[in-house]
């Protein structure tokens, strides 16, 4: 099992700046895939972000120039640098992690959610 433990959130002015992280732990063979998913009531979950094990990076066309994803590898951590927010970007944030685990059936990957982390930006 993996568990994703979230931090960082909070309330900020719009233009204000937050970093999420989300730290990893549990057995498990590697973390392939890292990333921050985020939803706003009434609306529907859209992905922010996913950086790769080899830290190759994805971002939502809205989120790319304000928001930095990264991850320490040594820490089993990923983080979500964000900058110049905005009242859009007011969500609760859910990371996520692509890991494979060992089975009595051999290894497979499996996708793990932190428990989520409320960002609120005031006007």
């Amino acid at each position: 099992q993996v568990q994703l433990v979230e931090s960082g959130g909070g309330l900020v002015q719009a233009g204000g700046s937050l970093r999420l992280s989300c730290a990893a732990s549990g057995s498990f063979v590697s973390i392939n895939v890292m990333g921050w998913y985020r939803q706003a009531p009434g609306k529907q979950r859209e992905l922010v972000a996913r950086i790769t094990s080899g830290d190759s990076t994805n971002y939502d066309d809205s989120m790319q120039g304000r928001f930095t994803i990264s991850r320490d590898n040594a820490k089993n951590t990923v983080y979500l640098q964000m900058n110049s927010l905005k009242p859009e970007d007011t969500a609760v944030y859910y990371c996520y992690a692509d890991a494979t685990m060992n089975r009595d059936y051999g290894a497979r990957e499996y996708r793990y959610w932190g428990q989520g982390t409320q960002v609120t930006v005031s006007s």
